[in-house]
């Protein structure tokens, strides 16, 4: 089962935010709604959405502050979504680190078009560790990175949005160690220090990867410092590297 992207839409017309997410629903996206700039940071740091949909004019909070406050931390894609269509604003937005702008009204097809491009943007970012065909494999491991799914042994791996994040982030930096710090960050924001939410996802993440104990790990504990993913796996366990 593909893993379907998580999009949030910051979006204050009640018309326009029904019309977006029946849009985005019937292209096998999920969607999360909030029509509050203030509620941005925090959905975005509890449940890690693909992609953002930011109106510049919410009631509670400038679009260009929410947009401030993100790129604070995160380099998630945004796509700024606006009636505001002075050039000036346009820029200061893609200044401030958003991906895309689109004016309203806008067609399902643009709409579509620039969230895939942001998307695929954000994966090559992201995903520097991915080779050419936009896959990874290590041992029976296989990430194939743009149908977003998961992999041991021909077997699909089911994973939380969340526990899926964690282990894109691992795979794009094989073979180094990760810090707890630096993982929390990366997934939940810097308003956050929930190293038991990291160690449980983890746990699972493993759980799930290793379902035969005497098999070998894929990710390992550097005790006291942060996991690492490995980058070979020999027959008999764990290539250290």
């Amino acid at each position: 089962m593909q893993n379907s992207p998580l999009i949030l839409i910051a979006e204050d017309e009640e018309i326009i935010c029904s019309f977006i997410s029946a849009i985005l629903e019937a292209n096998n996206f999920k969607v999360i709604k909030t029509a509050k700039g203030g509620e941005v940071v925090a959905l975005t740091t509890s449940r890690c959405p693909d992609l953002i949909l930011l109106d510049l004019g919410l009631p509670d909070m400038d679009g260009l502050d929410v947009l401030k406050a993100l790129r604070a931390w995160t380099t998630v894609p945004v796509i700024v979504v606006s009636a505001r269509v002075h050039e000036r604003e346009k820029v200061e937005a893609l200044d401030l680190g958003a991906d895309d702008y689109i004016t309203k009204p806008f067609g399902t097809g643009e709409l579509l078009a620039r969230i895939r491009t942001a998307m695929r943007h954000g994966r090559n970012n992201a995903n520097e560790a991915r080779s050419e065909t936009g896959k990874l494999a290590v041992g029976d491991l296989e990430i194939d990175y743009e149908k977003r799914r998961v992999f041991v042994a021909g077997k699909e791996v089911r994973l939380t949005p969340i526990e899926y994040k964690i282990l894109i982030l691992l795979s794009a930096h094989i073979g180094k160690v990760l810090t707890h710090d630096f993982i929390i960050k990366k997934i939940w924001g810097p308003y956050t220090n929930d190293i038991q939410s990291l160690r449980v996802n983890m746990a699972n993440i493993r759980r799930k990867l290793r379902e035969n104990p005497a098999e070998p790990n894929y990710i390992v504990t550097e005790v006291g410092v942060g996991y690492r993913m490995v980058e070979e796996i020999e027959s008999d366990g764990i290539r250290t590297v």
